[in-house]
């Protein structure tokens, strides 16, 4: 599915009285989901116990 298609379908979810700002929250959580994805298909993800061993967390 292109991008331009997958707007339409955001849009077409909202409800009618969405605003502008509900519309680019929406985007922003699609592309972080996107973003996501994309770096666990290529590997570039930490496991929890390396993040809390990166911020000192672990007990």
């Amino acid at each position: 599915m292109t991008v331009k298609e997958q707007a339409r379908n955001l849009v077409e979810t909202l409800p009618d009285d969405s605003t502008w700002e509900d519309l680019m929250y929406e985007i922003y959580v699609q592309e972080s989901v996107q973003r996501g994805l994309e770096d666990a298909r290529a590997g570039r993800v930490k496991t929890t116990e390396e993040i809390k061993a990166k911020f000192g967390l672990h007990k």
